[in-house]
């Protein structure tokens, strides 16, 4: 099975038990994951995007400071700007919040109903589902000289006929150097995996 299908098996997991929609924020570096997916209603996504709750998010802020996974109504940390009471007008009325991994890499999960709270069979469902996100998942901790060599010519401003006559290999050679590359950086485009390798300080 490749990632992408892994991935999308759990995601179709944690919406089977989050009706309501989730959101989950995936190896939180810097104060950027490297992979978001969320299907919470899209008006209260722009409601939240628009107002930066993220900044303010009490359940954002238990996610850094415990690991595990708990029901909203069980969070005791205070909500002044009253996020999960309009939330709750959105429809997100029941909530769980799990998080797992070091405080440099922290995935980050939340997962709503609107008809009752979890159960704790569901809370221990959405926890496994997102050890196991956040696992296969993880950034890689090197690339291989070839990778390195390619994406270097690519981020230097070369085209793909010019990079491969200058590591003297064939352009399908290259482009397959690059697709490897994309692959191991989990990244869409050969962009986001320059990015990705300078994040991870890899080039």
């Amino acid at each position: 099975m490749s990632l992408r299908s892994g991935i999308d098996l759990e995601l179709a997991r944690l919406s089977a038990i989050a009706c309501s929609g989730y959101f989950i924020g995936l190896h939180i570096r810097f104060a950027a994951p490297l992979m978001t997916f969320q299907t919470y209603d899209q008006r209260w996504t722009d409601h939240y995007t628009e107002r930066a709750y993220a900044l303010r998010d009490p359940m954002i802020a238990w996610g850094f400071s415990a690991t595990g996974v708990a029901r909203w109504s069980e969070i005791a940390i205070p909500d002044p700007f009253g996020i999960m009471a309009e939330a709750a007008g959105f429809g997100l009325r029941y909530g769980a919040q799990a998080a797992c991994g070091p405080i440099s890499s922290r995935t980050i999960a939340g997962c709503a109903r609107s008809d009752r709270e979890f159960t704790d069979p569901e809370l221990a469902g959405i926890e496994a589902i997102v050890l196991r996100l956040h696992a296969m998942t993880e950034p890689p901790d090197s690339l291989t000289p070839a990778q390195v060599e390619a994406l270097r010519c690519i981020a230097a401003g070369y085209r793909h006929a010019a990079a491969a006559a200058k590591l003297g290999i064939s352009e399908s050679a290259l482009k397959a150097r690059l697709t490897s590359a994309r692959e191991r950086l989990m990244a869409r485009t050969t962009a986001e995996a320059l990015q990705r390798a300078k994040d991870y300080r890899l080039l």
